[in-house]
């Protein structure tokens, strides 16, 4: 197998679903703090969970069109969990351009929520319509210490149609929400792939154009018979 086969076949192998819109929010994380699993606790909330681990979530967020009480459409919420402390994070969402959305992300640490109003407001009314969905519990009275921030999306349909069904009732928009470190503070680690194939790319273009200007430098200084 030549050179040029080997980077097409490299090329295949890194390819993947992609989506054509995104959103990012970027964020370092906060301190750890002491959560104790008896009495009061974060999983009452019945908020999705997103970590390290399981740093990917394919679902159907609610959209809305712009009303003046909901300048940005519906609102969901998520729980990040299971942070690196003080290390640089991003959370991505990823959505089809064939569902005209826009997206808006923020993430808050859980003071900052619990002490704002209107934040604390629009949590409850999510966590109360999540409260017919069953979620794992922690069990046990130990204290714990976790990195965690509250993760706050908001989805406005962004389209127009002569189809008053569609106008009064958005459909859903299937998103995938991506929790992704960065190495080094530096860049994605989702990037690392990509990152090894431009490198691997740049040295095989090196090393065949070398080859190719070899041969041709060769066969421009052959002797000629007369």
């Amino acid at each position: 197998m030549n050179l040029q086969a080997c980077m097409t076949v490299l090329f295949v192998l890194l390819l993947a679903q992609a989506y054509a819109n995104t959103e990012k929010v970027i964020f370092v994380s906060p301190p750890a703090v002491s959560i104790t699993s008896s009495g009061p606790s974060f999983e009452q909330l019945h908020l999705p969970h997103i970590t390290p681990k399981n740093s990917s979530l394919r679902l159907s967020l609610p959209a809305a069109f712009p009303s003046e009480k909901q300048s940005r459409g519906l609102d969901t919420w998520y729980m990040l969990r299971s942070l690196n402390p003080s290390q640089r994070y991003e959370v991505r969402v990823c959505w089809a351009a064939t569902q005209p959305t826009n997206f808006w992300l923020d993430v808050y640490n859980t003071s900052h929520v619990f002490d704002t109003p209107d934040l604390i407001q629009k949590l409850a009314i999510f966590s109360e319509a999540q409260q017919t969905i069953e979620r794992p519990q922690r069990t046990g009275s130990e204290a714990l210490e976790e990195s965690l921030l509250f993760l706050h999306v908001q989805a406005a349909a962004d389209f127009f149609s002569t189809n008053r069904t569609l106008m009064n009732s958005p459909p859903a928009v299937d998103v995938e929400l991506i929790l992704d470190p960065y190495l080094a503070s530096a860049f994605p680690r989702s990037l690392l792939p990509t990152a090894v194939y431009i490198v691997a790319l740049a040295v095989g273009s090196w090393v065949l154009s070398g080859m190719i200007w070899k041969r041709l430098f060769s066969s421009t200084n052959k002797p000629h018979n007369d």
